[in-house]
């Protein structure tokens, strides 16, 4: 594990004994995709969702993902994160205001196998709460102290240096699958930064406020982009009385 000192080089100084731990990677969402599955086979999907749909979400990272604040449920090629921080749970209220929406539900342990290895695990998930569409997304945060990397699950020890500069990088990645086919709607992503004094960083809380601000960003950004693939979702897959009917 990397460790990145943030503190003056007199050890004596009583903020070099904090640490934070930085979070462990996103996953990638292609890698989710099941691997027996042919080109001829995924080309020959076609959507089964019904309009309005539901739609069931999942936050998925990294296998034994861990971060200051969360720890992943599942074992195997990822895990899902099933608490959110309130910014996070902020941004996911503006699916229920996609026209065609039905309904928004976020997949939990009593619906999740504890063996995750493909979209298909969820998406059994999100059958069982009558869901139509699986939205999977995921975030993938770094830290930079001073130039140098923080890698994941490293450690930046915390004091006063007020000449040192901290940026954290946070991208958050979507993928809207169809639960009934397993084809893939649409695609989203954006990346933003963070920057920050790093004396400014006195305990955990304070370096977490700054990873929370960058996903924030990224979160929003990316929900702008998930609004615009699902017009266009909406435009070809609903019946045109029923887009109509439910519109805003």
């Amino acid at each position: 594990m990397a460790v990145v000192l943030v503190c003056s080089m007199l050890a004596g100084l009583a903020g070099c004994s904090v640490r934070y731990m930085t979070p462990a990677r996103g996953v990638s969402l292609q890698s989710l995709a099941d691997v027996d599955t042919d080109i001829h086979a995924r080309m020959t999907r076609e959507p089964g969702a019904r309009f309005p749909a539901r739609i069931a979400v999942a936050r998925v990272q990294e296998s034994q993902y861990r971060s200051y604040r969360h720890t992943g449920y599942g074992e195997g090629n990822y895990s899902i994160v099933i608490g959110r921080d309130p910014e996070e749970a902020e941004e996911l209220k503006r699916l229920e205001k996609l026209p065609m929406v039905a309904g928004v539900a976020a997949l939990n342990r009593l619906v999740v196998p504890s063996r995750l290895e493909t979209d298909r695990e969820l998406r059994l998930a999100a059958a069982s709460l009558k869901a139509d569409l699986l939205l999977a997304y995921t975030l993938d945060t770094s830290f930079e102290v001073d130039g140098r990397a923080v890698g994941p699950l490293g450690y930046i020890t915390l004091g006063l240096l007020p000449i040192d500069q901290a940026i954290v990088t946070s991208t958050a990645s979507a993928a809207l699958f169809d639960v009934r086919t397993g084809m893939v709607y649409g695609l989203a992503e954006a990346t933003t930064r963070e920057t920050r004094l790093a004396s400014a960083w006195t305990s955990e809380d304070a370096v977490d406020k700054a990873r929370v601000a960058a996903e924030k960003k990224a979160l929003s950004e990316m929900f702008g982009e998930i609004e615009g693939v699902w017009n266009q979702i909406v435009a070809q897959n609903a019946e045109p009385s029923t887009a109509v009917a439910s519109g805003p």
